[in-house]
């Protein structure tokens, strides 16, 4: 049986790779931890994951990156995967952000 996967992402390596290395601290056994640095290049991933047929358990995404916003991605994958947890990370006191 495939482990669920957890999708990061982030456009800043630096805290993508942080992210990651904590979660797999806490998490290497029970999730496969996918990464994406952009927006699309997750979208693409979400779709692979799906064709796949591999379970997505959660979405964990930077608001601020270029190109397309947490927010509009989060819109799109959960169309893919609409019963995949999302949590939406921003260093900002962004709160129409989190409303949306």
């Amino acid at each position: 049986m495939q482990k669920p996967v957890i999708l990061l992402v982030d456009d800043e390596p630096q805290v993508l790779n942080a992210v990651e290395r904590d979660l797999r601290k806490h998490y290497k056994g029970e999730y496969r931890l996918v990464k994406a640095v952009s927006g699309k290049s997750a979208l693409e991933a979400t779709h692979e994951l799906s064709h796949r047929g591999a379970p997505l358990a959660l979405f964990l995404v930077d608001q601020r990156m270029p190109g397309m916003t947490g927010t509009e991605f989060i819109e799109k994958a959960k169309k893919v995967y609409p019963y995949a947890k999302k949590v939406l990370l921003t260093a900002y006191a962004d709160t129409q952000a989190a409303i949306t």
